[in-house]
């Protein structure tokens, strides 16, 4: 299933995509893409209803992110062994995790604010793990059980900040607007192995990266239980596991973002994003 959420900001409901491309009210079923109904009992009761009984959604209808109530999302850095090499660092031993601010999280095509002050904005295309059923000290072996699905995110980046103005990277990564979701939730019994995903960027047309997520140097399994070992992954959690390289900061003449570019995303299955990068007025 290809679970969304659909309205103005901050009256988001809960909805669906059916085969033929149109979007279903699923207001009537559910409260909303989260808690208990990305438990695997409770998408099975979705998967069995008729998505032609319910509701159409207005072509056009903004779209929000696919999950509500998300708890914390927490990011993988140099999850690609190109990427860090672009980025001049070495692979971790061990996932290198850091925080993003569930402020930062907004629709799939929302607009994308260059803070103020901020100079070098960049983009970084990932695959992002949906936690489904609570998960603590899970095995490798037993991982996938406690996901729902995944979902195509954009970590957004200050430079400046993250590598700049000493501390964590969080303050870097956790501007308004840097955590496009969506445009929705797929369930991970629609994706046969996510680690043979093809993603794709780019930035005014021009493609920026083109990579898979097969490259990843710790892969979906491997991060859920490792995780799991140091807190409890909570329903509706993100994990956002990673960028391969061709972001602006590993460019020789390093070309970040700008007032009206126009920033394009894909994850193969997991739908397209597009958005528009504005000023902070």
């Amino acid at each position: 299933m290809k679970l969304l959420r659909f309205g103005p900001k901050g009256a988001e409901k809960p909805g669906l995509l059916d085969d033929q491309g149109v979007m279903r009210d699923l207001s009537g079923q559910v409260a909303d893409i989260g808690g208990t109904v990305l438990s695997d009992d409770g998408l099975a009761a979705i998967a069995a209803l008729d998505p032609s009984s319910l509701p159409e959604v207005a072509k056009g209808t903004r779209l929000g992110t696919p999950i509500a109530g998300t708890g914390k999302m927490i990011c993988i850095g140099l999850n690609y062994a190109d990427h860090a090499a672009e980025s001049g660092s070495k692979v971790p031993d061990e996932p290198l995790i850091f925080m993003k601010a569930t402020s930062a999280i907004q629709g799939p095509n929302d607009p994308i604010v260059i803070p103020r002050g901020a100079e070098t904005l960049d983009w970084e295309i990932e695959l992002g793990i949906v936690i489904g059923t609570a998960a603590k000290y899970v095995s490798e072996a037993d991982a996938l059980d406690y996901v729902a699905g995944f979902v195509l995110a954009n970590d957004v980046s200050e430079r400046s900040y993250q590598k700049d103005r000493s501390g964590q990277w969080t303050k870097g990564k956790s501007c308004d607007s840097f955590g496009p979701l969506g445009p929705w939730l797929v369930t991970r019994d629609q994706v046969a192995d996510p680690q043979n995903l093809s993603m794709k960027l780019s930035v005014n047309g021009a493609v920026m990266q083109d990579g898979s997520t097969a490259t990843m140097v710790f892969g979906v399994a491997k991060l859920v239980s490792y995780l799991s070992q140091f807190m409890t992954l909570h329903p509706g959690d993100v994990i956002s596991t990673g960028t391969p390289p061709g972001v602006a900061m590993g460019m020789p003449t390093p070309r970040y973002l700008r007032p009206g570019d126009i920033v394009e995303l894909e994850i193969e299955g997991l739908g397209q994003q597009r958005a528009e990068v504005v000023a902070d007025t």
